[in-house]
């Protein structure tokens, strides 16, 4: 004999409080990434002058970003769906920044491409 099971109770929807500042926060999220990359096409001139870099070294820096975000992304998805999405993503965009930070005071394109 089998017994019936309840279906599963559905969330709430978002109040449109909520939703808004979901899509806020997001799309600020999403800007630092293309701002990132604006950022850094724009001041290539200056890394290889500054610091001295070679053609492949600049490739390192503009490919080393789009790698990790690449890599990261699936973890990141698996991870949100084990410890929480807002925990994932305020911890992603804290990484973000202290990589970020590293590239900003980076003394030589090693550390400037290990921050990217």
């Amino acid at each position: 004999m089998r017994t019936r099971t309840s279906p599963t109770p559905v969330a709430p929807a978002a109040g449109p409080d909520r939703r808004r500042w979901v899509l806020v926060i997001t799309s600020v999220a999403s800007l630092m990434v293309v701002l990132d990359a604006l950022v850094v096409a724009t001041a290539l001139t200056a890394i290889r002058t500054d610091l001295g870099a070679s053609v492949t070294e600049l490739e390192w820096t503009v490919n080393a970003y789009g790698l990790s975000f690449a890599v990261l992304l699936m973890t990141a998805a698996a991870a949100g769906d084990r410890w929480g999405r807002r925990r994932v993503f305020a911890a992603g965009v804290t990484l973000f920044a202290a990589a970020s930070l590293i590239c900003a005071v980076a003394p030589g394109v090693a550390v400037l491409i290990a921050g990217r």
